[in-house]
């Protein structure tokens, strides 16, 4: 079927949406990007592109489109198909409990748990059991901030905190300074290209946050397209994921005031992360996907005093 067949035959929402999931799975593609089915998959990159929310298909489903809408949605279909780029690449968006952030292939596809972690914490009735009172505050550090998103949600989270933001990538970066400008908080938010705490020597925070790369080299060796599509050094965390966790553990406490803590997410390593520092107080945190990708751990834990 020609694209002009394609735009002519397929007239509603549900139409492109039909197709999209027949087109994706009879050329396999791999998911993990903010979606984990191909129906899924084929819904946000439909509803995004029509600027229409993420999280609402069935009101639109029966909707006729107009022209030039049913060509760009046959062009993202196949885009998505023929390059197996994730979709967020295609659309430039991407989506943390609902909030929108600009990405593109110099960043990997924000889909951290600390994300969720946050807005269930501090969204919720009686508020956070671990995590510091938002209102008291009065500094925070993202490492490896990637996009910046979740610098932008602690600036959103914590109104009386300055937040640093550290990436080792320059051009991660450069998508950084996009989404503080989207979000309007260049002024709360300073953006530091270095490794690890290293640009921020005799600096010290109420609050850490950190999603590094934990990915070991067996899993990045198998990775499909979709995920090869990504800034490997995004992915790497060496031989057993776990280098740069050890790191930011190790430098941690000069970092932190006595009252703070350190939020990280560190994938499928705890059994190993547990062996290899008995003597920590690590805090295992459930999402709706695991109970044990995400640890705190006090300032009080790390020795700080």
């Amino acid at each position: 079927m020609t694209q002009q067949d394609i735009t002519t035959e397929l007239v509603t929402l549900r139409d492109y949406w039909r197709y999209a999931i027949s087109r994706f799975n009879a050329a396999d593609l791999s998911y993990g990007h903010g979606t984990t089915t191909a129906s899924d998959d084929a819904a946000y990159l439909l509803l995004d592109t029509l600027e229409l929310p993420i999280d609402a298909l069935d009101p639109f489903l029966d909707a006729r489109l107009l022209p030039d809408e049913r060509r760009l949605l046959a062009e993202r279909i196949e885009t998505r198909v023929t390059t197996r780029k994730p979709s967020s690449y295609i659309t430039g968006r991407a989506y943390i409990q609902g909030v929108r952030f600009h990405v593109d292939e110099r960043v990997i596809v924000p889909r951290s748990h600390i994300g969720e972690i946050l807005f269930a914490e501090y969204l919720g009735e009686n508020g956070s059991a671990f995590l510091p009172d938002p209102l008291t505050v009065t500094s925070a550090v993202d490492i490896c901030t990637g996009s910046g998103c979740l610098a932008v949600l602690a600036a959103k989270f914590f109104p009386h905190a300055t937040v640093d933001a550290v990436d080792l990538s320059a051009d991660a970066l450069e998508v950084a300074k996009i989404n503080l400008d989207e979000h309007d908080v260049g002024d709360q938010v300073t953006l530091f290209q270095g490794d690890l705490f290293e640009p921020l020597e005799g600096s010290t925070y109420d609050l850490i946050i950190t999603n590094p790369p934990y990915v070991d080299h067996e899993a990045l060796a198998g990775y499909p397209p979709e995920f090869r599509a990504e800034p490997e050094m995004a992915h790497d965390g060496g031989v057993d994921g776990l280098d740069l966790v050890r790191r930011i553990l190790a430098d941690a406490p000069a970092y932190l005031n006595p009252e703070g803590g350190m939020i990280c997410e560190i994938g499928s390593g705890r059994e190993i992360l547990e062996e290899e520092f008995p003597h920590l107080d690590f805090v295992w945190l459930e999402t709706a996907e695991s109970q044990d990708a995400v640890f705190w751990i006090s300032a009080e834990a790390l020795g700080v005093s």
